[in-house]
C-alpha cells in the first residue's frame, strides 16, 4: 500500500508515518497540497493521502475531484477539537486520526483500503492445487482472470501471482472498477492531457502508466462500462493507451490481471460485458472456491488472524480452543475469508481467558457464533414457530398494497443503510451489479428521496 503524507514530518505526524511504515505501507512525503498534486499528476501513485489539518483539505479534495483523481483523504491533527475533526470530514476527508497517533487506529485505516499485508495461506488440498496453478502461470505475461465470491481472497492471490512473476520487482497497481464512478474511471486508468476537460489543469498519468513494467489488477472488472471496455480491449491488444484528450498513443509494458465475483459468461450473454474482452482477459482462469469448500484453510487462517490482531492491539496471543475450532469448522462463512477475519479480530478483543473460547466467537450483533437456539420443550418450539409465523404474516401484510417498485426501493435503501452507504457491499447483498444499484439510486435521488452516502446511515441521521 502506498501512502502520501502531506505536511511537516516533525513531531506527531512523523510518528504516525513510522507506524504506517511498520504496518507495511510504502510512504512518500510532500510539504504541501500543490506539491502533492504535482506528484500525483506525474504518476507518483498513492492509495491514501494523510494530510495535516493545517493544510487546505477542501482545496485538495476539490482539486482531486476536478482532475478526476480518485484517492481517499485521511486528516490528522494534534489535540484537535471535535469541531476541527468534523470540519475536516466536511472538507472531504474520509477519516480523522487524532495525534498523538494510535497504532491500532492507523492500522485499521490502512487495512480498510489495502490487502497488501495479507499472506497467501493455503493448507487445504483444493486450495493448494489452485496456488500451484497460479505459481505455474505466474512467470508468463498472459492475462489471468480470477473469479470467486466476494471475500474469498481474489486480490490476495493476484498479489501472490505478481510476487512469483518476472515483474515482481516492479509496481503492482490495483484499481477497483466497482468503487470508482464511470466518469472518473477512464481518467484513473488512462490518464489525461491538460485541457482535456474542465479542471484538467495539467497532464495526469493514469494507472496503466503507473504500472509500467509491472502488473495492473482490474478488480471487479465486470462493473466496467461497456464504452470503457472497448478502450481497455484496444490497450490489451496493442499494448498502448490513449490519454483522455490525447492526440497520440502511449506505449505501455504491463501484465493485466482481473477479478470478478460475477459469472462473466452470463454477463457476455446478457450483453453487459464484451465477449472479445472476456476472451482477451480469460487466457488463464483461476477460480477461487468459497471458504466453506476449503475447510483445511479455516483454522490456519484463524490462527494467522489471531496472531496478527493480538500484535496490532497489544494483547496476549491466545491459542484457539478445541471447542472454538469446532465452531469455526462447522460454520458456512457466507462472507468467506473477510468474515472469518472480522470474527477473529472480535474474538481477540473479547477473550479474557488463557484461550480463545467458543463463546468469544461472536457475530457483529454480539450473538455467539454457532450457539444453538434455546429450547425448553415442544411447547416452547411450538410457541417459537407460532411467533415466527406471526412475524412472517405481519411482514407480508406490511407490503400488501404497495407496488413492486415501492417494495424494491425500500429493500435497496434499507440494505444500503445497513451497509452504511457502501455501494459495493449493498450490491453484493442484493445480488445486483453496482451499475444497476447506482442507476436505481440516481432515480430515487431525482425523485427527492434521501439516499445514504458512504459512511452515512439514515437511521443514524434520524437520531
Amino acid at each position: 500500500m502506498r501512502v502520501l503524507i502531506i505536511g511537516s514530518l516533525g513531531g506527531q505526524l512523523g510518528e504516525a508515518t513510522s507506524i504506517a511504515v511498520k504496518s507495511g505501507a510504502k510512504v512518500a512525503h510532500v510539504d504541501g497540497v500543490a506539491t502533492a498534486l504535482k506528484a500525483l499528476r506525474a504518476g507518483q501513485g498513492a492509495d491514501l493521502l494523510m494530510v495535516d489539518v493545517s493544510h487546505d483539505i477542501k482545496a485538495l479534495d476539490e482539486a482531486l475531484q476536478n482532475e478526476r483523481i480518485h484517492i481517499p483523504i485521511v486528516a490528522c491533527g494534534v489535540s484537535a477539537t471535535p469541531t476541527q475533526a468534523a470540519d475536516s470530514i466536511r472538507a472531504g476527508a474520509r477519516e480523522f486520526i487524532p495525534l498523538p497517533p494510535d497504532a491500532e487506529l492507523i492500522a485499521a485505516v490502512l487495512a480498510a483500503v489495502s490487502d497488501d499485508s495479507r499472506p497467501m495461506i493455503a493448507r487445504d488440498p483444493v486450495m493448494r492445487k489452485i496456488v500451484d496453478l497460479a505459481e505455474q502461470v505466474a512467470p508468463s505475461n498472459a492475462s489471468i482472470l480470477i473469479t470467486g465470491e466476494s471475500g474469498s481472497g481474489k486480490e490476495v492471490i493476484a498479489r501472490h501471482i505478481h510476487s512469483k512473476s518476472k515483474r515482481a520487482a516492479k509496481p503492482f497497481i490495483s484499481i477497483n472498477c466497482a468503487a470508482i464512478p464511470d466518469n472518473l474511471l477512464e481518467s484513473e486508468l488512462f490518464g489525461h492531457e491538460k485541457g482535456a476537460f474542465t479542471g484538467a489543469v495539467a497532464r495526469r498519468v493514469g494507472k496503466f502508466e503507473e504500472a509500467s513494467g509491472g502488473t495492473l489488477l482490474l478488480d471487479e472488472i465486470s462493473e466496467m462500462d461497456t464504452r470503457l471496455q472497448a478502450k481497455l480491449l484496444r490497450a490489451l491488444q496493442e499494448r498502448e493507451i490513449d490519454r483522455v484528450g490525447g492526440t497520440k498513443p502511449v506505449k505501455v509494458d504491463i501484465r493485466v490481471l482481473a477479478t470478478s465475483n460475477r459469472d462473466l459468461q452470463k454477463a457476455v450473454a446478457d450483453g453487459s460485458f464484451r465477449e472479445d474482452l472476456f476472451f482477451r482477459l480469460n487466457v488463464i482462469n483461476v477460480q477461487l472456491p468459497p471458504l466453506r469448500e476449503r475447510p483445511g484453510d479455516i483454522v490456519a487462517l484463524a490462527d494467522h488472524f489471531c496472531a496478527t490482531y493480538a500484535a496490532a492491539n497489544g494483547v496476549p496471543a491466545r491459542p484457539i480452543s478445541d471447542e472454538a475450532r469446532h465452531v469455526l469448522l462447522n460454520r458456512s462463512w457466507p462472507g468467506n475469508v473477510r468474515e472469518l477475519e472480522n470474527s477473529m479480530h472480535r474474538a481477540v478483543l473479547l477473550a479474557t481467558g488463557d484461550v480463545i473460547a467458543a463463546e468469544d466467537l461472536r457475530a457483529p450483533d454480539g450473538s455467539v457464533i454457532g450457539a444453538a437456539p434455546t429450547h425448553t420443550g415442544h411447547g416452547a418450539d411450538n410457541a417459537m414457530s407460532h411467533h415466527a409465523a406471526g412475524a412472517a404474516q405481519r411482514a407480508a401484510l406490511g407490503v400488501v398494497g404497495q407496488t413492486v417498485a415501492q417494495v424494491e426501493q425500500d429493500l435497496i435503501l434499507d440494505t444500503l443503510d445497513h451497509c452504511l452507504g457502501n455501494r459495493t457491499h449493498a450490491a453484493n447483498i442484493l445480488g445486483i451489479s453496482i451499475r444497476t444499484l447506482r442507476n436505481k439510486l440516481k432515480l430515487y435521488a431525482g425523485h427527492g428521496v434521501e439516499v445514504p452516502q458512504p459512511g452515512d446511515s439514515r437511521a443514524a441521521g434520524a437520531l
